[in-house]
């Protein structure tokens, strides 16, 4: 007996060891206990009852706030030849609309459920393409092609890329888990979903790395603070220890991780708060405008926030955006295991190290060459010709290998439509992390028509022509799925798990309809 409770105390005593690196947060009876990895009081987490669980995908739109994408127009160059928009890198709608078409939804169930919500630059960034690396003492390789628009003979489709390379040596991490454990969070594909979706980061975690957990519902909660990276069988015990419970206060759970953020804040590392939830703010900062406000007031301190979605039914895509647009960060749904180990396994550095901050891209047309063009996509990322050389003004983030996408529509006038000497100039600005001053790069292109476009050209005209048709634009009414689909035909993209999924599944939809 003697011996048992010898090894008994020596077991504790050894937890206790383990933890002393990690500060406990004064916790509240239903607290996770990181000693025993139980729930102390488990009766107080409340299960939402039947009514409260989201039943499914719904038939109507997916956020009430969304006021639908108004197409961008074509404009004259001879009116305005200056188009300038912010970067943007994320992803949330190619991933929405992926989980749809797995679940066997047909096209007009698509456009019904969240076509108005799914932005065509997040369907064309989704995909790595083989662009051109950067130079020597460059941050951006920069790519572009000249193609037959393949939706309208009268026009031609300019697709721009640029890429960043991934770093030699990855810094240190000072992450902030901020987890919605809210009644709507029940469903497996809310917060069991989100319990594995960090098992992918916890597992590629260092002991240079500190990490802090937070959970809000009615309010907010400390459940591990200042822990080192290399825990991370405590890491991932706290975190599937949540059970989901009562309304969403978002905004103390915001206001807690960035209080965290800054007190074991990296000078020279990744300072960032991922959070994870449903969007659902019912509780605190619910409006748009309120979150935008509190976010951006905060991203001057030098944390990021990315965001990770999760589930329907009640999913407020707008919120999602605007705190990761507003935060410096991505934005990105998870509609999966196989979406979770790309962004932290596959994606992971691209997803935590940001190598450019407030990128804009302003592209100046050649008005002998261009009569009109229309960018596609990028919507609400537009901005004025004046805010380009404003360093005060917000704009996207890159992340290390992160490349960006542009396309354009473009109407040549007549005796160019062949060969085009300065068709355009480009000017990128961006700031490094941790700087105010922005710093500028300039191209100049002189583009011939590609008659023969690649897998990854005929890929991006692919996915603009499913934003067409899911947006009911105007530039593409009569366009259809077997149009996209004739873009992907006589194209191996074996080579890649997710175009070759693309391609089937749009396969499949146009079987449906």
């Amino acid at each position: 007996m003697k011996k048992s409770k010898t090894v008994i105390s020596i077991i504790l005593v050894s937890a206790m060891l383990i933890l002393a690196s990690c500060t406990a947060a004064p916790a509240p009876s239903d607290y996770y206990n990181p000693i025993n990895g139980v729930i102390d009081d488990a009766a107080n987490y409340a299960i939402p009852s039947e009514a409260e669980v989201p039943a499914g995908l719904p038939t109507g739109n997916y956020d009430p706030e969304k006021k639908g994408i108004v197409e961008n127009q074509f404009i004259k160059t001879s009116e305005n030849a200056v188009s300038t928009f912010s970067a943007d890198v994320d992803t949330a709608s190619y991933a929405l609309l992926r989980r749809l078409m797995k679940n066997g939804y047909s096209l007009s169930e698509i456009i019904s459920t969240a076509g108005d919500g799914i932005r065509t630059e997040e369907l064309v960034n989704y995909f790595k393409y083989d662009y051109k690396k950067p130079a020597e003492n460059e941050l951006f390789g920069v790519s572009c092609k000249l193609i037959n628009c393949p939706w309208n003979e009268e026009s031609r489709l300019l697709t721009l890329g640029l890429q960043t390379e991934k770093p030699e040596s990855r810094l240190p991490n000072n992450l902030v888990f901020l987890i919605d454990i809210s009644g709507s969070m029940y469903s497996e594909d809310k917060l069991p979903l989100l319990q594995r979706t960090f098992s992918y980061l916890t597992s590629n975690l260092t002991a240079e790395d500190t990490v802090s957990v937070i959970t809000y519902a009615d309010g907010e909660r400390i459940v591990l603070e200042g822990c080192a990276g290399n825990k991370a069988d405590l890491i991932q015990s706290a975190i599937n220890s949540l059970k989901a419970e009562g309304f969403t206060n978002g905004e103390a759970g915001l206001k807690k991780a960035y209080e965290l953020a800054e007190k074991y804040y990296k000078p020279n590392g990744n300072n960032r708060i991922i959070l994870a939830s449903d969007g659902d703010l019912n509780v605190g900062m619910s409006s748009v405008d309120e979150i935008e406000k509190f976010v951006a007031e905060k991203r001057g301190q030098g944390v990021y926030i990315s965001v990770l979605g999760f589930g329907y039914g009640n999913y407020r895509d707008s919120i999602m955006e605007t705190i990761a647009d507003k935060g410096n960060g991505v934005y990105y749904y998870i509609d999966g295991e196989e979406e979770a180990e790309k962004i932290f396994g596959t994606d992971l550095l691209s997803t935590l190290y940001t190598v450019a901050s407030d990128v804009k891209l302003q592209i100046t047309f050649d008005s002998e060459n261009v009569a009109e063009y229309r960018l596609i996509g990028y919507e609400n990322r537009v901005m004025s010709e004046e805010d380009f050389k404003n360093d005060t003004k917000d704009a996207g983030e890159l992340g290390a290998g992160h490349s960006v996408t542009v396309c354009y529509e473009l109407k040549l006038k007549e005796g160019n439509e062949t060969e085009n000497e300065g068709l355009f100039d480009l000017s990128v600005r961006y700031k490094k992390p941790g700087e105010e001053k922005s710093v500028q790069n300039d191209y100049r292109f002189n583009l011939s028509i590609t008659s023969d476009p690649d897998a990854d050209t005929n890929l991006i005209a692919a996915l603009c022509e499913l934003g067409m048709i899911l947006h009911n634009s105007e530039y593409g009414k009569n366009l259809t799925l077997d149009d996209v689909c004739s873009l992907l035909e006589g194209h191996d993209y074996g080579f890649d798990q997710y175009k070759a999924q693309f391609a089937q599944m749009i396969k499949e939809l146009r079987i449906k309809n």
